[in-house]
């Protein structure tokens, strides 16, 4: 189990899609899972977990994106619904990996 940390931006954006037992479960699972997400391609090691959103499954629901810091860490670092954006920039994937 590792130690999840939430970055500005996560709590931000998460707390615009996801209820707080839904963030709550999310750290949990995460907490556990750490490798679960895909690893994204140019993203430095960022990965990206498809997580089920209200009234809806996981393809089309929330997309999380974290970073596994160290061997303890986890860092949440944004949350996003598919139907709003289907993949980060590479200019994203820069900025999220600088705020980590």
């Amino acid at each position: 189990m590792k130690t999840v940390i939430e970055t500005s931006t996560f709590i931000k954006t998460s707390r615009e899609i996801m209820s707080e037992i839904e963030i709550d479960n999310l750290i949990e699972y995460v907490s556990i899972n750490y490798n679960a997400g895909d690893v994204i391609p140019g993203g430095n090691g960022l990965r990206k977990l498809r997580w089920s959103g209200k009234g809806t499954g996981k393809r089309g629901g929330n997309r999380i994106i974290y970073l596994n810091m160290t061997e303890s860490e986890v860092v949440l670092l944004l949350a996003y619904r598919k139907k709003d954006k289907s993949d980060i920039s590479p200019n994203e994937k820069k900025k999220l990996i600088d705020e980590a």
